[in-house]
């Protein structure tokens, strides 16, 4: 067991949507001693750190240099959670994604591990490619076939770390289709719940891809969603737990883009109107149509609390944060367990 209130906790891409909230469920564990570690640049991510309890700010660059320069730099940091990366799927500059993402990963691994402080990183869920079926993390790393670059940046420093064996020391965590508060910043890495409550609240309608599957029907094409909340409790969870290892982040059921946006009319008061579109070209061979997390590992783990439900979820997102457009605040109520439906 690893106690993350000993020490000091470092968050890189702290200002991030998934950063942020594990921040918010630090403070609501009544830690504050946090170093947030982030690019803001001319982003409005600095939004997400107001309501935030934390001890300082630090650039991205800036830590790891002054880490690699003096042992006590930052005194005792004892849990890092390196949650920053550039998650654009879409990134063409593969070169960056290899610095920032592998390059800058490796370092600050290198660093940390060897002072045993406690390392998780964010890997991904876009590692397993286009599989569809069996997507766990007992599969052979090797095997994985990656899509695009970005996905490629994160498995990359999962093989680094299995062949280097960081990965026994260190836990990298496979985030399914993360959605809630604090991704205002996204651009086109916005959820589908944002990019949807969007439309419907400038349109009244909502578009979804049409189905090109006999087997799925028009907006049954189905995801592993994850709300922000449950993937931060399972962060700090794992945190905690002293798991190794890759570990998937999901709600471990499939479901469909109809049940993603139907609450979001709903919320909202509104008549459902869904219009289904055609998919580009370009994205037909290689998009997805059901991706599920295995759950054996965080099962494994100790985590027993099921997920929030989808439309629960959905609703929290759409009413206490996205009408009012205000960040997560460690004051929120937290949502109630509840069984899956």
């Amino acid at each position: 067991m690893h106690d993350i209130s000993r020490g000091a906790v470092a968050v890189t891409g702290g200002a991030g949507l998934i950063g942020s909230a594990v921040v918010w469920a630090l403070n609501r564990q009544g830690i504050e001693n946090i170093y947030v570690i982030d690019r803001l640049d001319t982003s409005e991510k600095w939004r997400h750190l107001v309501p935030l309890r934390i001890l300082d700010y630090v650039d991205a660059d800036d830590f790891l240099e002054r880490l690699e320069q003096r042992r006590d730099a930052f005194g005792e940091v004892r849990t890092l959670f390196h949650l920053g990366a550039c998650s654009s799927t879409t990134e063409s500059d593969s070169g960056y994604l290899l610095r920032n993402n592998y390059e800058y990963t490796k370092r600050l691994a290198q660093e940390l591990v060897s002072r045993e402080t406690r390392f998780m990183y964010a890997s991904s869920a876009a590692t397993y490619g286009a599989l569809e079926d069996d997507l766990s993390e007992e599969r052979d790393l090797r095997s994985l076939r990656p899509l695009n670059a970005y996905a490629y940046s994160k498995h990359l420093f999962d093989l680094y770390a299995q062949r280097t064996g960081l990965a026994q020391h260190c836990c990298g965590i496979k985030y399914f289709n993360v959605f809630g508060p604090n991704e205002d910043h996204k651009g086109e890495m916005r959820s589908v719940v944002l990019k949807a409550y969007e439309q419907i609240r400038s349109t009244g309608s909502v578009k979804l891809f049409k189905s090109y599957r006999p087997e799925f029907a028009d907006g049954e094409q189905r995801r592993d969603f994850i709300y922000i909340k449950d993937a931060a409790e399972i962060t700090l969870h794992l945190a905690q737990s002293g798991t190794n290892g890759i570990v998937n982040a999901g709600s471990g059921r499939a479901r469909t883009w109809l049940e993603l946006v139907r609450p979001i009319f709903a919320a909202l008061a509104l008549p459902e109107r869904i219009e289904f579109v055609d998919m580009p070209d370009q994205l037909r061979g290689k998009y997805q149509y059901s991706t599920c997390a295995s759950s054996e590992r965080l099962r494994a783990s100790g985590y027993a609390r099921a997920a929030t439900p989808l439309s629960t979820a959905v609703t929290d997102y759409v009413v206490n944060y996205l009408v009012p457009g205000r960040p997560l605040d460690p004051a929120d109520t937290p949502l109630e367990a509840t069984a899956p439906v």
